[in-house]
């Protein structure tokens, strides 16, 4: 089922399977999130939760004990309730279960909230530990946008403007997207700009640590832009489907990275993990602005 938020600047729609945005659309009808494409990507906005990534044989331990887990956790393939709504927010949750607690052995409440304000849209993730023992997570966003947004346009027309000059490290993957530890300065133009081209994604995704806590996607001609702002994320993925001419980027703030190639992590000694003592709330918001 879809659920729609709407005021006179934008329509945001999501639904309860991995409470996933649909569409975000302007009030002059531009839609701004990449729509799925079975031949490239069928995705639109999946909620990453509670790993980000690969898992190396899609395996984890903890206190000794397997566990397994698909790419990017649970939450993608999981239907979520909707929990509140009105005319400009809606909370979807996900609470843990003996289904859920087969991959990933925390007791948990995960809720995402969509609100919208004029023309700006903020997801908030809240993560409750209701468990006993320390919950080790990671979350993030992973959406894609169309690119172009207007179809006088170009893919190779867009860029990305960090917010202020910075001197990002690439983190370094294998070629079956695990961290290989050989991280790198990644240039950007004048400090803050990367230009699109639909070549730089041919082996996978660009990962940056490291960065600005804001970026905006821009074209050299049209009127339309999405600017991102995500000041709690240690790390931004930059991303879509390698070697082919797809028309969208997703643009995909982490709080974690996936596992190191040929090393199943022990959870707890993973370092970058996110940490949540028993009883305890974290919270985070990621806002996008659309123009």
């Amino acid at each position: 089922m879809e659920f729609t938020i709407a005021n006179k600047y934008i329509t945001v729609t999501a639904i309860e399977l991995g409470a996933e945005l649909r569409e975000i659309k302007s009030v002059d009808g531009t839609e701004f999130l990449w729509q799925g494409d079975q031949n490239i990507w069928m995705g639109r906005a999946p909620n990453l939760f509670p790993y980000i990534a690969r898992l190396t044989n899609g395996e984890y331990t903890f206190k000794g004990t397997r566990y397994r887990l698909p790419i990017h956790g649970l939450a993608p393939t999981t239907e979520f309730k909707m929990t509140s709504m009105n005319e400009e927010k809606m909370t979807f949750s996900l609470t843990s279960n003996s289904e859920t607690l087969k991959h990933y052995p925390f007791e948990f409440l995960f809720e995402v909230l969509y609100e919208i304000r004029k023309n700006t849209l903020d997801l908030t993730y809240t993560i409750k530990n209701l468990g006993e023992d320390t919950m080790y997570f990671g979350v993030g966003a992973h959406p894609g946008f169309n690119v172009p947004l207007d179809t006088s346009e170009c893919f190779e027309d867009y860029y990305l403007d960090f917010a202020e000059p910075c001197s990002p490290l690439r983190i370094g993957f294998s070629e079956d997207c695990f961290l290989n530890g050989n991280d790198k300065p990644f240039h950007l133009d004048e400090g803050h700009i990367l230009e699109l081209a639909h070549n730089i994604f041919d082996n996978d995704a660009i990962v940056l640590k490291e960065m600005s806590k804001s970026v905006t996607l821009k074209s050299k001609h049209g009127r339309h832009y999405i600017c991102i702002h995500y000041p709690d994320m240690k790390y931004l993925g930059l991303w879509h489907a390698p070697q082919t001419r797809a028309n969208y980027i997703c643009i995909e703030p982490w709080s974690s990275l996936p596992s190191r190639k040929g090393i199943v992590e022990d959870l707890e000694q993973q370092k970058d993990l996110l940490t949540l003592p028993a009883g305890e709330i974290y919270k985070t918001t990621i806002t996008f602005e659309f123009y």
